[in-house]
């Protein structure tokens, strides 16, 4: 049989989804004998070269954009056929075979227009607000993300979805109407405070068997569906809410300076993602004692209360507000507004070294500009008022005392 035949035969036949005349000419028992038949008669012949190839695929035509009016059931239902019988073929094929990889492409092309139908892209907005999450189109088509909601893949190919920009909570565009959590970073606006208790357990049977938050049905057993416990709140979830993610529990740094990432939920994750960098921590009210054990809070301490003595030289210079002196501490404000707050991400750097090593550095370069470089403020320093000798003093010199009435300094 000559190609443009074999080709009008095929475009015939049921492996195009969207050609129904067929089904009213033939017998309902001949269709999947005359398809065989035209698919390997299709296939059969010489090597052909890549747009031949295209051709023997129907994509030619145009098969895969949308037609004038709106698909319906029916249509998915042809797609559906038409993708059971391309994989039954696939695997009829000798493998890899030019003919096997015509009818692979052939399959792609016929999922992604299948996924097209039932996530369709049109009239998509670009932000969307669902109980105070503000959900932004995401434009990557690339990236592999995971939906928080159906906990599949989504394949920003072929897919679209949205990311919340305030608690980075995904999902595909066709699960945003079933979202039932909240916006975690409105919790943190609101109520920017820890849970300071170690893994708050209330029990199962307290929560009705029940997940936390979905009150999806749970048991240790797993069934129907496996009972998860997050560390920092101590209630159990479902496998839904709850993916084994792994953090630092500021309860058990508080009370035991212990580090070790634990299991918590999704939204326990998040919360504690956003509230990393709050300083909401005043440890010698909370837990007084730790200064005695561990020296580096001691140490961090006697850093930031120095940096204090030093911000009102800063704030008067001309040339240290020109050279932007205490922007070097952006990314701990909270170090040249107080003392005791601490952020857990502190705690962190703290155990790690890292902020004893950065907050040295930058006490170095406080002290240097105050004492050397800068006449203005040396011009503002101290004489004993006791010996009346000596070198010109500092309130953060770690030889000198400093009178809590009058801020006067002496040598100690």
């Amino acid at each position: 049989m000559e190609y443009d035949e074999r080709l009008a035969h095929f475009r015939q036949t049921r492996l195009n989804p969207f050609d129904r005349g067929e089904e009213e000419d033939h017998p309902e028992g001949g269709k999947a004998t005359q398809q065989h038949e035209t698919s390997s008669e299709l296939f059969s012949g010489t090597k052909t070269h890549s747009s031949d190839r295209t051709m023997d695929l129907g994509l030619a035509e145009d098969h895969f954009s949308r037609p004038v009016g709106s698909f319906v059931a029916s249509d998915i239902e042809q797609l559906k056929l038409a993708i059971e019988e391309c994989k039954k073929l696939i695997l009829e094929l000798p493998e890899h075979s030019e003919r096997q990889k015509d009818t692979v492409v052939k399959l792609i092309h016929l999922r992604l227009k299948l996924q097209e139908l039932k996530d369709p892209e049109e009239d998509e907005p670009n932000l969307r607000i669902i109980l105070e999450h503000r959900f932004s189109k995401e434009k990557s088509k690339s990236v592999k993300q995971t939906c928080d909601k159906c906990s599949t893949i989504i394949w920003g190919l072929i897919q679209t979805w949205y990311t919340c920009t305030g608690c980075y909570y995904r999902c595909h565009s066709k699960c945003m109407n079933q979202i039932t959590k909240p916006c975690v970073r409105s919790k943190v606006s609101h109520q920017s405070e820890y849970e300071l208790s170690i893994c708050p357990e209330i029990g199962l049977d307290r929560q009705d068997y029940r997940c936390a938050e979905c009150r999806t049905p749970i048991s240790l057993r797993g069934v129907p569906s496996e009972a998860r416990q997050c560390d920092y709140t101590g209630q159990y979830y479902c496998s839904t809410c709850h993916w084994n993610d792994t953090a630092v529990v500021p309860a058990r740094v508080i009370h035991n300076w212990e580090f070790e990432p634990r299991k918590v939920c999704r939204s326990s994750m998040r919360y504690l993602t956003l509230m990393m960098p709050r300083p909401v921590l005043k440890l010698k009210e909370i837990n007084p004692l730790l200064f005695n054990f561990v020296e580096e809070l001691v140490e961090i301490r006697k850093l930031r209360h120095d940096i204090l003595l030093m911000k009102p030289y800063f704030i008067t210079c001309k040339e240290a507000m020109e050279a932007r002196l205490l922007l070097q501490l952006q990314d701990r404000q909270h170090f040249v507004e107080n003392d005791d707050m601490y952020s857990l991400q502190d705690l962190i750097d703290i155990s790690t070294g890292r902020l004893s090593c950065s907050l040295t550095e930058i006490h170095t370069t406080f002290a240097k500009h105050i004492k050397l470089d800068c006449e203005r403020c040396q011009a503002k320093g101290f004489v004993c008022e006791l010996c009346k000798e000596g070198d010109i003093l500092f309130p953060f010199d770690s030889h000198t005392s400093v009178c809590h009435e009058c801020s006067a300094v002496f040598h100690r």
